[in-house]
């Protein structure tokens, strides 16, 4: 997804991701669709990927196979909204540790310094034993920033910034068919209520 499409993409899927306040409702699928010339809709999906997590395995599309999961994008040494944001993410983990549908992706930007080591310190750092239920990964700096548009997120550098990267703060829930279902401000409270309700809701569908 090019810059324009992405910016087009975060545009129509605000609403979107509203989702939970459609009580009950099916939650919609985020981002732009295209009608093929048989009539069938395609909606945009996660690419194939593979980066290493804190164990120091492979962790690829197939790891989430028949799996929601939920997915950010941070850096260990971050001082401005990461804490705020993993915070949440432990919020979500807390909350589903032990049901194995649901699995948790961080994405580190700062592949240089975050290394499986460094990822897996920072892990037992915040109390997660699991690398099985969450997975902490680098990779190659230009997979990491270039998936996050899938995510409809950013993640790139920028001297001007604390810390030197630019990157969304935002929760993404993924389905089993690597389609994103919804996302929130991962430093608000208020909104991640609203989208633990719908990764509850997104267990439920069939």
């Amino acid at each position: 997804m090019g810059a324009a499409g992405l910016a087009i993409g975060l545009m129509n899927c605000q609403n979107d991701a509203k989702s939970c306040r459609n009580q009950g409702g099916k939650l919609p699928i985020v981002g732009n669709r295209d009608i093929t010339s048989q009539g069938d809709t395609l909606y945009p999906t996660i690419r194939a990927f593979t980066f290493t997590n804190q164990e120091g395995k492979a962790i690829t599309n197939h790891t989430f196979q028949d799996k929601i999961y939920v997915v950010d994008f941070f850096f260990t040494s971050c001082p401005t909204i990461c804490p705020k944001v993993t915070a949440q993410m432990l919020r979500v983990y807390e909350r589903f540790k032990n049901n194995s549908n649901l699995l948790l992706l961080s994405h580190t930007i700062d592949p240089k310094r975050d290394t499986p080591d460094y990822l897996r310190n920072y892990a037992q750092k915040l109390g997660i034993s699991d690398a099985q239920k969450w997975h902490f990964v680098t990779g190659e700096k230009d997979s990491l920033y270039a998936i996050a548009n899938d995510y409809f997120s950013i993640a790139k550098e920028d001297p001007n910034t604390p810390g030197g990267f630019d990157h969304s703060g935002r929760l993404i829930l993924v389905d089993k068919a690597r389609r994103v279902r919804s996302f929130c401000d991962g430093t608000n409270p208020q909104e991640v209520d609203c989208f633990l309700r719908d990764i509850e809701t997104l267990l439920k569908e069939p």
